[in-house]
């Protein structure tokens, strides 16, 4: 019990950074959003961890429901810095468009 009511301290913190960020415009309101749906989840999901422990047992899983929810977490990290590298690689086919657009007229 200890343990949720410190990890539902810990996201009381983020979500008050968060709100904080917003009010002084350090955020757009898209990522408030996505960050206040992620917050909110993740509380949802601590608070929900013993139906959740007991649905990995039906469904015939080891492992416990936070050991799951890990898992989970990684493979959708993963997911994210993939996204992330094809931005990355869509920006930089685009920056040299432009500065071979740019040397060309120039010469």
């Amino acid at each position: 019990m200890l343990q949720k009511i410190l990890a539902l301290f810990v996201i009381a913190l983020f979500l008050g950074r968060l709100f904080w960020q917003k009010q002084k415009k350090q955020i757009g309101v898209n990522e408030f959003i996505f960050w206040l749906v992620f917050w909110f989840g993740a509380g949802f999901l601590i608070l929900a961890l013993k139906q959740i422990d007991q649905l990995a047992l039906r469904l015939g899983f080891s492992s416990s429901g936070i050991e799951i929810l890990l898992y989970l977490g990684i493979v959708i990290l993963f997911y994210f810095i993939f996204r992330l590298r094809l931005k990355i690689e869509k920006i930089e086919k685009d920056i040299t468009k432009i500065v071979r657009k740019i040397a060309l007229k120039e010469k």
